[in-house]
C-alpha cells in the first residue's frame, strides 16, 4: 500500500533537507544516518511500517539537525497506534454531519492509524475512500446506535478485522423543545445515542485493552453543555454532562493499566446540531459576540485536540476535558 514517508533527507553541511515523498520509490539515504536510530524503538520490528504514515509538513524544510531531529520525535510520539474506530451517526439535521466525522476519520489517518468508519442511516464508504487514498486502510460499519446492542456489536465488528487500539466516540443527536413539552421518546433516543451506547463502547474497549493488556485510547466528544445548561436542549445537556463525568471515572479506573480516557468538549461548531441556531439571527449574534475568536468553529477544528489525546503525545493525559470552543469558556 503507497505511504506517506519521509525519503530523501539530504546532509548539507550542519543542516539537513527533507523531502517528504508520497511514494517510497526515491533514495531513502537517511536510514543510514545515526541520528536515525533514534526512531528504532517505536514498535520493535514493525517500526518502519508505524512511522511510515507519518508527514512532516508536506514540504522540504531547511532546519538544523537538531530540529530535525526533534521534528522526527515529535512526529513519531504524536502519530497514531494501530486501528481506531470513529464512531458517528449521520441522519442529517437530526444528527452530527458527515464532514465532521469525515474530518476526524481523515485526521487520524494521516496521524498514522487505520480506521473503521462507524455509519448510521448513510454508508461510510466515502470516507473510507478518502482514507485509502492517504494509503491508510478503511473499513466502514454499519450500526444504528438509537437501538441497544448496536455499541458492543459496532466494536466486536471492529475487532474482527484487526485489534483496536484507539476509540473516537464522536456519535450524537440532539433534539429541540421546551422543558415542559420534551417527550419521553426525545430523551430516550438523546440518551441512548449520546450516553449509553458511549458508555457500552467505552466499556467493550476498556475490556479487550485489559485483556491483551495492550493500554488504549478512547477519546469522548462531551459539549460545552458538559459546563452550561443551554436552552430547549434538557436531554443533550444531560447527556453531555454525563459524558464528561464518566470520563473522569473510568480514567480513575483504568489508568493504571495504561488506558487514557479523555474528552473533547466543542464550543458552537457549524454542524447540522447547530444549524437551527445558525438560522436564528438574534442567536447567531448573540453567539458570535461571546466567542473571542469571533466565528463559529469548523468540525476541523476538532481533529487536533482529536489526534492529541489518541496519540502517545497524551499518554500522561487522564480523565481531561479539553475544550476547544474559540475562547468562549474564558470569556
Amino acid at each position: 500500500v503507497p505511504r506517506v514517508v519521509p525519503s530523501a533527507i539530504e546532509a548539507r553541511g550542519p543542516l539537513l533537507r527533507l523531502n517528504n515523498t508520497s511514494r517510497p520509490t526515491e533514495t531513502q539515504t537517511a536510514i543510514e544516518l545515526p541520528w536515525w536510530l533514534l526512531l528504532s524503538p517505536l514498535s520493535s520490528e514493525r517500526w518502519w511500517h508505524r512511522f511510515a504514515p507519518v508527514t512532516l509538513g508536506g514540504r522540504s524544510d531547511l532546519i538544523s539537525k537538531e530540529q530535525m531531529v526533534d521534528k522526527i520525535k515529535a512526529a513519531a510520539d504524536a502519530r497514531q497506534k494501530g486501528t481506531v474506530i470513529i464512531a458517528r451517526t449521520d441522519a442529517l439535521s437530526e444528527q452530527r454531519t458527515m464532514q465532521e466525522a469525515l474530518d476526524r476519520g481523515v485526521a487520524c489517518a494521516e496521524a498514522g492509524a487505520d480506521v473503521v468508519c462507524h455509519g448510521n442511516s448513510r454508508s461510510p464508504q466515502a470516507t473510507c475512500k478518502t482514507i485509502e487514498r492517504l494509503g491508510r486502510r478503511a473499513t466502514g460499519i454499519q450500526a444504528d446506535l438509537a437501538q441497544a446492542g448496536a455499541a458492543e456489536t459496532l466494536f466486536e465488528k471492529a475487532q474482527q478485522l484487526a485489534p483496536v487500539d484507539i476509540v473516537v466516540n464522536n456519535a450524537g443527536t440532539i433534539r429541540r423543545a421546551n422543558a415542559v413539552d420534551y417527550s419521553d421518546a426525545d430523551w430516550t433516543t438523546v440518551l441512548q445515542v449520546n450516553l449509553n451506547s458511549l458508555w457500552k463502547l467505552c466499556q467493550t474497549a476498556g475490556k479487550s485493552f485489559i485483556a491483551r493488556r495492550s493500554g488504549g485510547k478512547i477519546v469522548n466528544i462531551a459539549s460545552l453543555l458538559a459546563f452550561q445548561g443551554g436552552i430547549t436542549v434538557p436531554a443533550y445537556a444531560a447527556s453531555k454532562g454525563a459524558v464528561a463525568q464518566l470520563t473522569k471515572a473510568l480514567a480513575n479506573e483504568w489508568a493504571s493499566q495504561g488506558i487514557n480516557v479523555n474528552a473533547v468538549a466543542p464550543g458552537y461548531m457549524r454542524t447540522d446540531n447547530t444549524a437551527a441556531l445558525q438560522r436564528d439571527g438574534t442567536r447567531n449574534r448573540q453567539i458570535l459576540e461571546r466567542i473571542p475568536a469571533q466565528r463559529w468553529g469548523e468540525p476541523a477544528d476538532i481533529c487536533g485536540a482529536a489526534v492529541f489525546l489518541a496519540s502517545r503525545a497524551s499518554d500522561y493525559v487522564h480523565g481531561h476535558v479539553l475544550v476547544v470552543d474559540g475562547g468562549w469558556m474564558g470569556r
